[in-house]
């Protein structure tokens, strides 16, 4: 007999069974599974049947006793830790202190169901904050099943489970939300504004290239030629709480790429250069140097990304504009180049987007009477090959 149920001892009046499966044996001695099955005998049979159809595939992966809270800690350790960025890892490591294993920890990580991450995706939307009450957002509920889908996944590659619950579960479905951006008219009242503040040549570099915020902080003097008009990324700069600032390369081959810099912005930036220099020279005896940062503190230490951020939402606001982003200005670089007709590789290369495809389909809707014009161009298309066609008559 390959495997058989029997009633729990002393449970007459409950619905608790055990099931004992013989296990193939690799040194002669009897190997058994034993597993105990809430509910009715027809559910214990059930079970019975699957683990001896998983044994019969090969598929069969014997449960321990490690709990999800218990793994997801070491999948932070031993997988996400070496082969993430920092501020992933940090972020990770977040979700699943203060929600995963507050919630899900206690389950045994082979006992856990479909049932149990929908009902913990639910109760996210109700009271998911930590701090102030209310629900999370369906796009930060999102990020949690992407986490807890990745590390299930390394469990089944690791012969620790055989599949992945959380494919079987739908987060809640997250709306559209139509990303900020200025008009012309707008950046110019921005920058305007921005004169009056220690960030208005980085705002205007956010504004003219599109960088995203940690690649315009890790830029270099070295990075920047002036005369060619060009600016290269290569590294980005972050700060992770605990850690400090940490300095990596850019996450894709794309994003690591050559600008090139409007007139205007080369010269700002050859004065402010000049105006750095001085400033050292003049508080510390200190010579820049090619790898010393453009934009850093008077002591030449990183900007706080954080209060970059801060000082542009407060300048936006001042300016009337609620609910721009910092990385709003990267989408008001692109849609206002893909509004001017420049070609969408172009803009896709300067983005450092991996694929065209992405740019166009961030940015393509933003240009008002593309579809317009389009037809029009078709209409008169269709209207020479005719007029063709008469004169060939």
């Amino acid at each position: 007999m390959r495997g058989h149920i029997i009633k729990r001892k002393g449970q007459k009046n409950s619905d608790h069974w055990t099931l004992i499966v013989d296990l193939p044996s690799d040194n002669g001695k009897r190997k058994q599974h034993w597993e105990t099955v809430k509910g009715t005998r027809k559910e214990a049979q059930k079970r019975l049947n699957e683990i001896l159809r998983q044994l019969d595939t090969g598929a069969f992966v014997k449960p321990d006793r490690m709990t999800v809270g218990q793994y997801l800690t070491e999948w932070i350790r031993d997988y996400v830790e070496p082969n993430r960025s920092p501020g992933t890892t940090d972020g990770y490591r977040d979700i699943v202190r203060a929600h995963l294993i507050p919630e899900l920890g206690a389950i045994r990580l082979h006992e856990l169901k479909p049932e149990h991450i929908q009902a913990y995706y639910t109760r996210l939307l109700k009271s998911g904050r930590i701090r102030g009450g209310g629900g999370l957002c369906p796009k930060t509920i999102k990020n949690h099943h992407r986490l807890l889908s990745k590390a299930l996944n390394e469990a089944v590659e690791q012969g620790r489970l055989m599949r992945n619950v959380a494919l079987a579960v739908k987060p809640p479905r997250c709306e559209h939300k139509e990303m900020a951006c200025l008009s012309p008219e707008e950046v110019k009242h921005f920058l305007e504004l921005a004169k009056d503040t220690p960030f208005y040549v980085l705002f205007y570099t956010a504004i003219y290239t599109g960088l995203r915020r940690g690649e315009i902080l890790g830029l270099r003097w070295k990075d920047i030629d002036v005369d060619l008009l060009s600016l290269s990324v290569q590294r980005t700069l972050q700060h992770i709480p605990k850690a400090g600032y940490v300095i990596k390369e850019p996450k894709t081959k794309q994003s690591r790429r050559f600008v090139d810099l409007p007139t205007s912005l080369a010269i700002m930036l050859r004065e402010y250069k000049q105006e750095q220099e001085l400033t050292f020279k003049n508080l510390w005896g200190y010579t820049i140097t090619p790898d010393d940062l453009v934009f850093c503190t008077t002591d030449g230490k990183p900007l706080p990304p954080n209060g970059v951020t801060k000082a542009f939402r407060d300048l936006a606001k001042k300016a009337g504009y609620r609910g721009v982003r910092f990385h709003d200005l990267r989408h008001t670089y692109a849609t206002i180049m893909m509004g001017l007709g420049i070609h969408p590789k172009v803009v896709s290369m300067a983005l450092g987007h991996t694929s065209i495809m992405t740019t166009l389909d961030l940015y393509s809707h933003k240009i008002p009477g593309l579809g317009a014009s389009a037809a029009q161009r078709f209409e008169e298309a269709l209207r020479r090959a005719e007029g063709a066609m008469e004169g060939a008559r």
